[in-house]
């Protein structure tokens, strides 16, 4: 038995790696990805829900994401703001329509 040198826990002599602290006993260092993983807010599946859940409110995700080129955030917040609008005026004229419906009904 030996220690570990990053947590002094007690470990096998032929142990490559620490069960305890979960370092590599030989100097070599974990994975890159596991070194510099993309914090969950960036990742695309978290941005698309967040944006079809609440639209253009969204926005801010994509601007600060890191791994975005500018053109495709103009590009996103353009489209994301067209069809906000375009859905802004369906609602509304879907709402009028309602209205109408319920005018008429109360005429009767």
């Amino acid at each position: 038995m030996k220690k570990c040198p990053y947590c002094a826990e007690e470990i096998q002599d032929a142990a490559i790696k620490c069960k305890h602290c979960h370092e590599f006993l030989d100097g070599t260092t974990r994975p890159a990805i596991a070194a510099n993983p993309i914090p969950w807010y960036f990742r695309t599946t978290f941005i698309v829900i967040a944006v079809c859940s609440v639209g253009p409110l969204a926005l801010p995700l994509i601007w600060w994401r890191p791994q975005t080129s500018r053109t495709w955030k103009i590009v996103l917040t353009v489209v994301i703001l067209i069809l906000t609008v375009i859905c802004w005026k369906i609602t509304t004229d879907a709402l009028h329509t309602l209205k109408q419906y319920y005018n008429q009904m109360n005429n009767f």
